[in-house]
């Protein structure tokens, strides 16, 4: 089997298990008998497989999860420096990850048996970001994997807990929003259209609202299953995209303050720890300027930090040079300045990193509580206003029922 994944495509796969139940799953593989020999040394026999197309990628077939990446360099971390043989620690590291990476640190392990270096085995291997790969190697030129292992481990364990955070964000809205779906197609499809029959049998003259509503209860109950086909059908896109999804929704709030400086805090966060590390283990600046700008989706910020790499190759000083990227705040350029003076930089780097981590969990909880009432009146105002399209008929009825008597 390759070594290499670049040309490997997601399956989706029909398994039997050594006590004779069936497992699915998905797992990324050159050609099927590659797919059969993972799933082998998972001791899993493989029965069916179906090629996917490479959208339907999952994280752990296009890449290591940030879960997976701890956990790695934690336990390299913790075995190295203590004379453990790197074959032997990745033995336990195969123990303590999911099974879409253990495969590939088998093979980290198979080639490094050949004579490979671990940096080597990991690019082959894919999965890894070009940040640690480059850690990595300048870790091995100066005999320090275990050291460079822990500071990875150090910001994998940071973009755990960003990450963890922007799902809690994000938890709460999916959750609210889906009940008021829930709730108003409900409304619409069994309640509005009996409503509306029995006031057009009393003659009642509707309001035009009222007539749009009752109007559109009337539709959704005739077309809701094709409604149920249809939000079933973008719930799987919306999975099956969720990355692309994401970067949109990012994209398209980033013209909202809050979101705008929670994003820029999650991403100097995310700079400065990745910085810490890379230089700690030996990395020039402007290497790790080329690696870590690929990482970072702030237009602002990676155009400031492209053009500050550049000018620094070129032959500029970088003090001077801190001072244009306008995307960081003052105070934060001036301790860069400062630190770049002092030739601490790798320190002031890892105090900014976790600096920008509280400002993060600040900011995401500031913005949870904009959400949070933002969310319930949007959603009392959406079931409102079809209450209020009920119930102005209602009362007319009743009204001319009462003139009557």
């Amino acid at each position: 089997m390759p070594p290499e994944t670049a040309s490997a495509s997601p399956f989706l796969f029909v398994a039997a298990t050594p006590m004779g139940s069936r497992k699915m799953g998905v797992r990324a593989a050159a050609s099927e008998p590659s797919l059969s020999e993972l799933l082998r040394k998972e001791q899993l026999l493989l029965l069916r497989a179906w090629r996917l197309p490479q959208w339907a990628q999952t994280s752990e077939s296009v890449g290591i999860p940030v879960a997976d990446d701890l956990a790695m360099n934690d336990q390299l971390a913790t075995l190295l420096p203590r004379g453990v043989p790197l074959i032997e620690a990745l033995d336990v590291v195969s123990t303590v990850v999911k099974p879409g990476t253990k495969q590939r640190i088998e093979r980290i392990r198979d080639m490094v048996v050949s004579g490979s270096s671990f940096a080597d085995a990991c690019q082959k291997a894919g999965g890894f970001e070009d940040v640690s790969i480059a850690v990595y190697r300048a870790a091995e030129r100066a005999g320090d994997l275990g050291g460079a292992a822990a500071r990875l481990a150090s910001s994998a364990r940071r973009r755990l807990a960003i990450s963890r955070k922007a799902i809690t964000l994000m938890i709460y809205p999916a959750v609210v929003m889906s009940i008021s779906v829930v709730v108003v197609l409900g409304m619409l499809s069994f309640v509005v259209p009996r409503i509306g029959e029995a006031l057009s049998e009393a003659g009642v003259t509707l309001p035009w609202f009222s007539d749009l509503v009752f109007s559109a209860g009337a539709w959704c109950r005739d077309n809701l299953i094709w409604i149920v086909l249809a939000l079933l059908t973008a719930i799987v896109l919306s999975v099956a995209l969720r990355r692309q999804l994401v970067g949109a929704l990012l994209r398209g709030l980033r013209v909202l303050p809050a979101v705008a400086r929670l994003q820029l805090a999650i991403e100097s966060t995310r700079f400065f720890a990745v910085m810490a590390a890379m230089t700690k283990s030996g990395v020039p600046i402007a290497d790790g300027l080329a690696t870590t700008t690929l990482s970072i989706t702030h237009p602002a910020l990676r155009s400031q930090l492209e053009s500050l790499r550049r000018k620094l190759v070129e032959g500029g000083l970088l003090r001077n040079l801190l001072d244009e990227v306008t995307a960081l705040p003052v105070a934060t350029r001036r301790l860069l300045i400062a630190a770049e003076r002092g030739g601490d930089l790798d320190q002031v780097f890892d105090t900014l990193a976790g600096d920008m981590a509280a400002e993060v969990d600040t900011r995401s909880d500031r913005l949870l509580a904009l959400l949070e009432p933002a969310i319930i009146v949007a959603m009392f105002a959406i079931i409102g206003a079809l209450l209020l399209a009920i119930m102005i008929p209602l009362i007319t009825l009743s009204g001319t029922a009462g003139s009557q008597l």
